[in-house]
C-alpha cells in the first residue's frame, strides 16, 4: 500500500488515533509539522516517512492498516 499525498494529508489534518504505538508517535510528528508548515513539500516529506513505515511494518500494524488504506 502507498499511501497517496491526498490520503496523507487526510492524516496530517485529522484526529484519529491508531492502536499501533510507533505509527502514532510519527503521526504526531508530522502532524505538528504540518501545523507549522502544511505546503506541498511537507506533505511530500510526511507521506514518502508514512510509506516507508508501512511498507516495514505493515504485518504490525493490522486493523490500522485497513484504516489507513480506506482514507
Amino acid at each position: 500500500m502507498n499511501v497517496t499525498l491526498e490520503q496523507a494529508e487526510r492524516l496530517l489534518k485529522g484526529s484519529q488515533t491508531f492502536s499501533q504505538l510507533g505509527f502514532s508517535m510519527m503521526l504526531t510528528r508530522h502532524r505538528t509539522l504540518y501545523a507549522k508548515n502544511p505546503s506541498p513539500s511537507t506533505v511530500q516529506t510526511c507521506a514518502s516517512e508514512i510509506n516507508v513505515f508501512l511498507e516495514k511494518f505493515k504485518a504490525l500494524m493490522g486493523q490500522d492498516y485497513s484504516v489507513i488504506s480506506k482514507m
